[in-house]
């Protein structure tokens, strides 16, 4: 009897894991609220793009190429110094600026997103991102060419982190800034804005209506975290 009361104990133990997690999860959220969301935008985050990349790698069976471990990273960088924090306060700012008690709350609510914060967080979005990217281009197709572009790209993306995070240094901090030519970035994001913010208004719509009028406040960054998992894997799977 005893090895199967160990077994039973044992079940129930990696039973009751999920709700630990999840009532640590929630004491971290109580505690640290903008912390906890950044640390988990810069996870689901790099986690997408990471699987994304599996998805894309698999569909063109390319099995000598070797994944991209510093795109992972930029979407963490992102994650954690813009999704969330933004996020977070965005949320509340909307959550106070609009009551549920005001008519038509969850209309006003939802064009306020769609039309200020979506265009507004899609330009940051690409131009954060253009900074991060380094001089070779494509990081998935380069950064594993030669040991010596390895090191350069991980010293770039570094000073790069550094750079981002301006506002913790001092103002004599030598941080060398390089990437890509402003003009080139400028003619891609003209390129590249507007319809992303078309397939953006077209997806995340619905998404964001449940969000804002159905989903508690503390767990709405957690709930658009989640799509934007999703869905980086559906645009990778489609060859987006």
């Amino acid at each position: 009897m005893a090895p199967a009361a160990s077994k039973l104990r044992a079940g129930a133990g990696l039973g009751a894991l999920p709700q630990r997690a999840l009532a640590q999860y929630l004491r971290l959220l109580r505690l640290y609220p903008v912390l906890t969301k950044a640390a988990t935008s810069g996870i689901l985050s790099a986690l997408g793009n990471f699987l994304a990349q599996l998805i894309v790698k698999k569909r063109e069976k390319e099995n000598s190429q070797k994944l991209d471990v510093i795109g992972p990273l930029r979407y963490a960088i992102y994650g954690f110094f813009f999704t969330g924090p933004l996020s977070h306060f965005f949320y509340v700012f909307m959550e106070h600026w609009i009551p549920s008690e005001v008519p038509l709350a969850g209309l006003k609510r939802l064009l306020l997103d769609r039309l200020l914060f979506a265009p507004a967080f899609l330009l940051l979005f690409f131009l954060i991102m253009n900074f991060l990217e380094t001089d070779h281009g494509y990081v998935g197709r380069t950064c594993w060419a030669t040991g010596r572009r390895r090191l350069d790209t991980t010293r770039h993306l570094l000073q790069n982190i550094f750079y981002v995070s301006w506002p913790l240094l001092p103002a004599s901090s030598p941080v060398t800034v390089s990437g890509r030519d402003a003009a080139a970035v400028t003619v891609q994001i003209r390129r590249s804005f507007w319809p992303a913010l078309r397939m953006n208004w077209q997806v995340w719509t619905p998404a964001q209506f449940v969000n804002i009028n159905y989903v508690p406040l503390q767990f709405r960054v957690l709930f658009a975290n989640l799509v934007s998992l999703f869905w980086y894997v559906y645009l990778a799977s489609l060859g987006k």
